[in-house]
């Protein structure tokens, strides 16, 4: 079993920042991709950031700039560093992690989500 824990979200006014974290465990042969995306009820969910094994980071446009992921190896995880942050952010926010538990297996894994405000 692979699963992810997510943390870090919180309330927030326009302009501050918060730090996510998302730390994948369980029977992993390795991750190739860990991505964070963000939902708003009644809109489709939207690609933030991602990292991919080789280290290719990407950002949506609405957040270059302002986001920054960056990654653990040793512990799975990833961060995303959020400054700058705006009413528009205002999203629950999942971890993805895609990988291989073995040679014959894939996986794919969502977290349960992390709520962000950011509210004056």
């Amino acid at each position: 079993q692979v699963q992810v824990a997510e943390s870090g979200g919180g309330l927030v006014q326009p302009g501050g920042s918060l730090r996510l974290s998302c730390a994948a465990s369980g029977s992993i042969f390795s991750i190739n991709f860990m991505g964070w995306y963000r939902q708003v009820s009644g809109e489709e969910r939207e690609l933030v950031a991602s990292i991919t094994s080789n280290g290719m980071i990407n950002y949506a446009d609405s957040v270059k700039g302002r986001f920054t992921l960056s990654r653990d190896n040793a512990e799975n995880t990833v961060y995303l560093q959020m400054n700058s942050l705006k009413p528009e952010d205002t999203a629950v926010y999942h971890c993805n992690a895609v990988g291989r538990r073995d040679f014959y297996r894939d996986f794919e894994v969502w977290g349960q989500g992390t709520l962000v405000t950011v509210s004056s």
